[in-house]
């Protein structure tokens, strides 16, 4: 088992391009992080250095106390699950898992022991005498999975694993992962666009945009406490209603204001002295879809937070209702009881829970109060 140590790495390209900046972080033993970004955020290249198919630029990696910058891939003690799956279409799946130990001259019943091993954590014990094209996708992940797993490495790393799956496997998939990670107690590092992936199944998920690291925490707390305008509305489905307006100070009351809308906020967050700078400014406000409500209690118990909308979608999730609606100009969507009266064209008011209202510095984009 290993931890790694990420010092000041840089991945630079010929032509001036930089994939990775000052790329900083610890991943302790045993541990589930998780890289999520947009695309050409710089995660899947990071993920290539920690295995040695991309050269390191500048900086030092060590997998627990070496360093292993100049160590060959099959010499750094880890395994790297694809997002193609990357197995062998002419052997069958028990050779598919066999293969890297057979390099390794490991002795034929240790190897059939492992793979067995293997392919009973995985549930896949009887597809060994199948060949690839025999199997479905999820199978196929699962053989691909269980090849990394017979050699025990230190490290698992995993590319968008699961961005071939449908839907429904998907979410499966999610599960066993997190299941197989608590049973073989090993170190993760998992690279996924999908931030429901990396929500549900990281210990701490590292957010990139640009190369650069944005921020690093437990899923949690980036959820509620986002260090800036990016993560707020990277992290959360459907995302956070960020909407430009100006802090406005009326007999010792703050007040959010834009177009006719005044809410006031509860004096625990009015009375931030971080917030003293910024009265009489323009700000962007964060609001989450579950803290505004259209039901009749929480209009009569949030008086001072009332907005008016015209709603134009609702959407019936099951569990809940997504509404889509225009205040002033700007857009939202809440999410609100399946029980909801409302329906698109309705002109109805909505009550902003001001206890979770985040404020952000609308130049730097950086969190004000939370």
């Amino acid at each position: 088992m290993a931890s790694l140590s990420f010092r000041h790495i840089y991945k630079k390209y010929p032509g001036g391009v930089t994939a990775v900046s000052d790329f900083c972080l610890e991943v302790k033993d045993k541990e589930f992080i998780i890289f999520v970004g947009p695309s050409g955020c710089g995660k899947s290249t990071t993920l290539r250095m920690i295995a040695g198919l991309e050269e390191i630029t500048e900086g030092e990696l060590f997998i627990g106390d070496r360093l292993v910058n100049d160590i060959a891939p099959k010499d750094r003690d880890i395994a790297m699950v694809f997002q193609n799956y990357a197995l062998y279409p002419h052997m069958t799946v028990f050779d598919n898992m066999a293969f890297g130990l057979k390099l390794r001259k490991v002795p034929k019943e240790e190897i059939k022991r492992k793979v067995e091993q293997a392919a009973k954590i995985l549930d896949i014990t009887h597809l060994l005498d199948r060949r690839p094209k025999q199997l479905s996708g999820g199978q196929k992940q699962r053989v691909a999975l269980g090849r990394a797993i017979v050699r025990n490495p230190k490290v698992f790393l995993l590319d968008e694993p699961l961005s071939n799956l449908d839907a429904k496997l998907r979410a499966a998939m999610r599960t066993e992962l997190t299941k197989l990670h608590k049973r073989l107690g090993t170190t993760f590092v998992y690279v996924t666009h999908d931030q429901v992936e990396a929500m549900t199944m990281a210990t701490r998920i590292v957010v990139m945009k640009d190369g650069i690291i944005q921020q690093v925490d437990t899923p949690q707390n980036l959820y509620d406490l986002p260090c800036n305008l990016f993560v707020a509305q990277f992290i959360g489905t459907p995302q956070m209603n960020c909407i430009e307006a100006t802090l406005v100070d009326k007999n010792g009351d703050v007040y959010i204001n834009w177009g006719a809308n005044m809410i006031k906020l509860p004096a625990e967050k009015a009375n931030d002295p971080a917030l003293k700078d910024y009265i009489g400014k323009e700000i962007v406000m964060g609001i989450r879809p579950e803290c505004l409500h259209d039901d009749a209690a929480s209009i009569e118990s949030m008086p001072d937070s009332l907005i008016t909308a015209t709603v134009d979608v609702t959407e019936l999730m099951g569990s809940e209702i997504f509404l889509y609606f225009t205040s002033e100009e700007q857009n939202f969507v809440a999410r609100v009881s399946p029980r909801s009266k409302t329906r698109p064209g309705d002109t109805i008011k909505v009550a902003v829970d001001t206890s979770k209202v985040h404020i952000f510095d609308k130049d730097t984009e950086k969190f004000i109060i939370h």
